[in-house]
């Protein structure tokens, strides 16, 4: 269990994740910015039912929001409803959201509302749809999960900005896809219908293929299309396609809670490879 620990440990905390400090993922940024390529900030650590966990994140999450103004990012910040208080009671974590995304309007920074298990997505989207009147707000959308396709149907039409994304989280068979195979083929054609229906969104996928599928679709409709990838993964492609005129982007989270992070990236399917490629090759932005 200590070698296995290690192991996540040096992967992620040192590859995936900036380190335990709001200045770490600010010099991160720094370095990404310089390279052409936006970063989305996370502040990890979920399902808080604490009282003191969740004020103490939502402080951190201003906190971001100054650093990143102050300091002349170019960054987004993504946060999770089960953060904000989702399982305390309904109303702290709407007085939460809605804090945080003023406070990040006055500098124009945009809020990312990211997606969590299963039994989340209805409070999740509720959440997002509450601020989605105002500009600079955006939700995330998993393929693995079979009800995505009707969501889109219902919240593009109202101007949502959807990060599409495979997804890290498990569920039962009738709820979500099972096989790689079928997350990968829902995630093409959910692209499709972004690109069909939408006029800006972001592609979080390291699939080259899937990247591949997304710029010929971009070819025909020409949208406002970002292509991200979590940070440590693939960094050069990422540097390389910001040099072709791509709008790129990386997920870069902070903090000290970064297990039970690294053990859901863990099972998600195809992370295991990407570890060990990500690890064989050097991340270092050129």
């Amino acid at each position: 269990m200590k070698g296995i620990q290690n192991f996540i440990e040096k992967a992620f905390a040192g590859r995936w994740i900036s380190g335990p400090a709001i200045q770490d993922a600010i010099a991160d940024s720094k370095k990404f910015n310089s390279k052409g390529i936006k970063t989305i900030i996370n502040y990890l650590g979920e399902s808080f039912t604490n009282e003191y966990e969740i004020t103490e994140t939502v402080d951190t999450y201003m906190r971001l929001i100054r650093y990143i103004t102050e300091n002349g990012i170019n960054a987004d910040i993504s946060i999770k409803p089960t953060q904000l208080g989702l399982l305390k009671d309904a109303d702290t974590l709407k007085s939460n959201y809605s804090k945080l995304v003023a406070e990040a309007r006055k500098s124009k920074i945009f809020v990312w509302l990211d997606m969590e298990e299963a039994d989340y997505v209805d409070a999740t989207m509720q959440l997002y749809l509450s601020e989605l009147d105002g500009a600079g707000v955006g939700i995330c959308i998993q393929s693995y999960l079979k009800r995505s396709e009707e969501d889109i149907r219902k919240i593009l039409p109202k101007g949502s900005v959807i990060r599409l994304v495979k997804g890290a989280y498990s569920s039962t068979k009738n709820k979500s896809f099972n096989t790689r195979e079928a997350v990968t083929a829902n995630y093409s054609k959910l692209m499709g219908m972004l690109f069909a229906q939408g006029t800006e969104f972001t592609l979080g996928t390291h699939d080259i293929n899937m990247i591949k599928e997304a710029q010929a679709l971009n070819n025909e409709y020409k949208r406002n299309v970002t292509y991200a990838m979590l940070k440590g993964i693939n960094n050069k492609y990422l540097q390389d396609m910001s040099k072709s005129g791509n709008k790129v982007a990386v997920y870069l989270p902070f903090g000290k809670r970064w297990i039970a992070y690294s053990y859901r990236r863990l099972k998600e399917a195809g992370h295991i490879k990407l570890i060990l490629k990500s690890l064989m090759k050097s991340q270092k932005l050129e």
